[in-house]
C-alpha cells in the first residue's frame, strides 16, 4: 500500500510540473492572437509616450508598412527575436510604469546595433556594393521618427 501512495503521489508530481511547464510557456508566448498583436505599430503606440514615434511613424514613407519589430528587434534567430522581445517589453513596462519614462526616446546603443543590422539584412543587395560602417539613419534622417528631409550629403 505504500509504494502504491508514492507512486501515485510521484504521477501526481509528474502531471503538476508538466501542467507548469505548459502554465510557463502559455505566459512566456500568450495566447497566439496577442503575440500577434504585440507586435503590431498600434500596440507600441498604445503607450501615450510613444505617439509622436508612432505619428512620424505612419508618415514614414515605404517603412510604415513594416511592424516596429522589424526595425527594432533582432531578426536573424526566432529565439533571439523572442528573447530580446521579452528584455525590451519588461524594461519598458518597467520604465512605464515607474514613471521613470525618458522625456526624448532614444536608440540604446544595443538597440542602434539592431536597427542598422536590420537596414542591412533588408536592403542587403542595395547596400552590398557600399561601406556600412556608418549608421543609416546619419543621412536617411526621416527613419528616425523625428527627422526632416530625406537625405544629407556629409
Amino acid at each position: 500500500m505504500g509504494s502504491f501512495l508514492s507512486g501515485k503521489r510521484l504521477q501526481i508530481a509528474v502531471i503538476a510540473a508538466i501542467c507548469a511547464v505548459l502554465f510557463g510557456v502559455f505566459l512566456l508566448l500568450g495566447p497566439p492572437q496577442l503575440l500577434a498583436k504585440s507586435e503590431s505599430p498600434d500596440f507600441c503606440a498604445s503607450c501615450h509616450v510613444m505617439e509622436a514615434q508612432h505619428t512620424a511613424f505612419m508618415h514614414s514613407g515605404a517603412h510604415r508598412r513594416n511592424k516596429c519589430v522589424d526595425c527594432h528587434l533582432p531578426n536573424d534567430g526566432i529565439a533571439m527575436h523572442y528573447i530580446w522581445k521579452s528584455i525590451d517589453g519588461m524594461k519598458d513596462v518597467l520604465f512605464f510604469y515607474s514613471g521613470k519614462v525618458p522625456e526624448k526616446i532614444t536608440l540604446s546603443e544595443h538597440g542602434a546595433k539592431v536597427v542598422k543590422a536590420n537596414c542591412i539584412r533588408c536592403h542587403s543587395t542595395l547596400v552590398s556594393q557600399m561601406d556600412t560602417s556608418r549608421d543609416c539613419w546619419k543621412c536617411h534622417r526621416r527613419i528616425t521618427h523625428t527627422g526632416v528631409g530625406s537625405i544629407e550629403t556629409n
